[in-house]
């Protein structure tokens, strides 16, 4: 493999952070991403791949956690005000976000490359390089504060440069640009749309670090990240004058907080580490008023599948009991839903000695667990119970702060390298 297609991936570096600093300034959450999945469209569509969208793209009725139809069209009408090509936007009517770019190039095998794309419902901090600079998010109470954006910008510019050296791949390319990652909620619909089926690797990676990482380096771990369940539980209940006739009242609150204090009480696993969160508790409508709703969302976690599924089934039940104790009922969701894949470790060597070969600076560090969940693993599950392989990787950069803050920010520098990684795999896995 000759260096030219680095050297030209390396002159591509100031359209990269263009590229990054445009969506990072229309950041849209899961099942919105209309502005965003219409310009990566465009773009694929204008280097000549095959381009999907729409129901194409997600399986309908496996969409998690979608939201209601007004908020889907108010997120589709700014998106058109923002420049989205309205051809494209026609495709994602009800939210069917998200976009797949195909490269057939003859007999070989099918390589699969997954980029997501969602934001965070986040309000951007002020005062640092994104206000500088003009890239700041201009979609209030939203914001790229996970990197998405720069993964949005290796896909894109690995699109290019595979078009670049398409003569070089014998086999098929999937980009896959994923919708509704955080919260793990939109992967699953993208393989029951049976788009895994067939591939023999998968390959998907994550922009990461601390403020004082040396951005530029490639980390592979063992793969494995936390399996997780999210969750909303809405509790009903009874309204009454809190003084006159409380007794009248069944309080939807009392239930909610018997329920919290209950879940946090969990036992642990015996054999696998496990986490519980409630994350948010909406309700009541007056002080004085006993309350009838309460919302609540809450997440766990795993390192394993089965201990994830025991403090699901055991959260689930304290849901029903704390509801049933105080003469209340519940509605409870499954918003969310990822498994615990590890990478396959011949294709984690393999890929670790191309990267080196081809000059990249690469850590391997196997024996590590990442302690979050990643969306990715319902891919790579797909792909290993076909027989196929699976790497998860991470692109090293000096971050301002750490994922899911405020204050979120990365060093460009490190776009190139995530696309040199996505290509020299490709064109090792594909030669």
């Amino acid at each position: 493999m000759n260096q030219s297609i680095f050297t030209a991936i390396d002159q591509k570096a100031p359209e990269l952070t263009a590229l990054r600093r445009d969506f990072h300034r229309y950041p849209e959450t899961r099942w919105t991403e209309f502005r965003t999945s219409a310009r990566i469209a465009e773009i694929l569509t204008r280097l000549g791949y095959e381009v999907l969208m729409g129901q194409q793209v997600c399986k309908p009725e496996c969409r998690m956690a979608a939201p209601e139809a007004d908020v889907l069209e108010a997120a589709r009408n700014r998106a058109m005000a923002q420049g989205a090509d309205p051809v494209f936007l026609e495709s994602m009517k009800g939210g069917f976000t998200g976009v797949i770019g195909i490269l057939r190039r003859g007999e070989g095998p099918t390589v699969a490359l997954r980029f997501d794309i969602d934001a965070l419902p986040l309000t951007e901090a002020t005062g640092h390089r994104s206000d500088r600079e003009g890239y700041r998010s201009r979609n209030e109470g939203c914001m790229h504060g996970c990197g998405h954006d720069g993964h949005i910008a290796i896909g894109l510019g690995t699109a290019w440069a595979l078009m670049q050296v398409r003569e070089q791949l014998h086999g098929t390319v999937k980009l896959i640009f994923q919708p509704a990652e955080e919260g793990a909620q939109g992967a699953r619909a993208v393989v029951d749309s049976g788009h895994l089926d067939g591939v023999e690797y998968v390959l998907g990676a994550h922009m990461m670090g601390g403020p004082e990482t040396a951005t530029g380096q490639i980390r592979i771990q063992s793969g494995k990240t936390l399996a997780t369940s999210k969750f909303d539980a809405v509790f009903h209940g009874t309204p009454s004058h809190a003084g006159q006739a409380p007794e009248q009242g069944n309080n939807a609150l009392l239930a909610a907080a018997a329920a919290i204090q209950g879940l946090y009480a969990i036992p642990r696993h015996g054999t696998a580490g496990t986490q519980i969160n409630v994350g948010t508790i909406r309700g009541g409508s007056g002080r004085n008023v006993v309350c009838s709703e309460v919302r609540l969302e809450a997440e766990v976690r795993g390192e394993t599948d089965a201990a994830n599924t025991y403090m699901k089934q055991y959260a689930f039940r304290i849901l029903r009991s704390a509801a049933e104790m105080h003469g209340c009922t519940v509605d409870i969701t499954l918003a969310g839903e990822a498994v615990s894949v590890e990478n396959t470790p011949a294709l984690s060597e393999q890929l670790a000695r191309v990267w080196e070969s081809m000059g990249l600076p690469v850590q391997r560090r196997f024996d590590e667990l990442w302690t979050a969940s990643e969306d990715f693993a319902c891919m790579a599950q797909r792909v290993q119970q076909q027989g196929g392989q699976s790497c998860y990787f991470r692109v090293l950069s000096a971050c301002t702060a750490g994922l899911h803050q405020a204050g979120f920010d990365f060093d460009e520098s490190a776009l190139p390298t995530g696309v040199k990684a996505f290509v020299s795999a490709a064109l090792e896995l594909m030669k």
